[in-house]
């Protein structure tokens, strides 16, 4: 495993650098075991970087990795939708990225199209604008109002904050994030809960908030299902990426 104190010359031949935020949109693409602030080679071109959740990781995962020398940077991971058109396990593959500051961010229009073309014709792909919360959305209608008022088709943490980063070094930067919970879905007050600072939960007290509130369970278990849906597709996705990296312009 390969962590932030391996010198430059170690990693010289990776090329591409995958930002996640959370262990399960990891486990998307390796089966290794990493805690947060860990970063790994993928294979001999790619590093991937557990970064916890929220811009500030994120940001310092995308820093980190230039600092390896990654000339390209991905943010992979789930997104909550905002359009009604958006269900889980759909690809949102964002052409722009819309900051909290209402900055329109541009993603790799040539990594985006490629990446697509070596898709399943059958798996659905929405190239919409993705928009940047740095908090957790948990009700239906606050999103529904975020995309009245923005048009965009999904929401994350995590995207605008990698893309800035590209952007101050001139790199070009591709977002790919699979939706897990519908616009029409309140999260589980069980998970609201039991997350911490990071966007992560914690067992205890998620288990602590459903020995009193049983009733939760049967929206734990939708949410899992949704999750799933989204982790099925984030996996389609990574078998793509040897041929993705292929791409002469990457």
């Amino acid at each position: 495993m390969i962590g932030d104190n391996n010198p430059r010359e170690a990693v010289s031949r990776t090329t591409v650098g995958i930002v996640v935020a959370l262990s399960e949109e990891l486990a998307t693409l390796t089966n290794s075991k990493l805690v947060q602030g860990e970063c790994f080679a993928l294979n001999d071109r790619v590093f991937v970087f557990y970064a916890g959740a929220g811009p500030l990781n994120a940001a310092k995962a995308a820093n980190s990795l230039i600092g390896k020398g990654v000339a390209y940077l991905i943010s992979w991971g789930c997104a909550a939708a905002l359009s009604p058109g958006l269900k889980s396990g759909d690809l949102v593959l964002p052409e722009q990225i819309l900051s909290e500051q209402g900055e329109s961010l541009s993603t790799d229009k040539i990594g985006l199209q490629h990446l697509h073309s070596l898709l399943p014709v059958n798996l659905t792909i929405n190239t919409g604008a993705l928009q940047e919360s740095n908090r957790i959305v948990a009700e239906s209608q606050q999103k529904h109002r975020l995309h009245s008022k923005t048009g965009a088709v999904a929401l994350d943490m995590e995207s605008a904050a990698v893309i800035k980063v590209a952007q101050t070094e001139n790199l070009a930067c591709l977002v790919v994030r699979a939706v897990a919970d519908p616009v029409s879905m309140d999260l589980p007050e069980a998970v609201v809960q039991a997350l911490n600072a990071q966007g992560q939960i914690e067992l205890a007290k998620l288990l602590g908030y459903l020995l009193t509130h049983p009733w939760q369970i049967p929206a734990l278990i939708k949410l899992g299902l949704h999750f799933h849906a989204a982790q099925k597709t984030l996996k389609v996705v990574a078998d793509k990426l040897n041929d993705f990296l292929d791409f002469k312009q990457i």
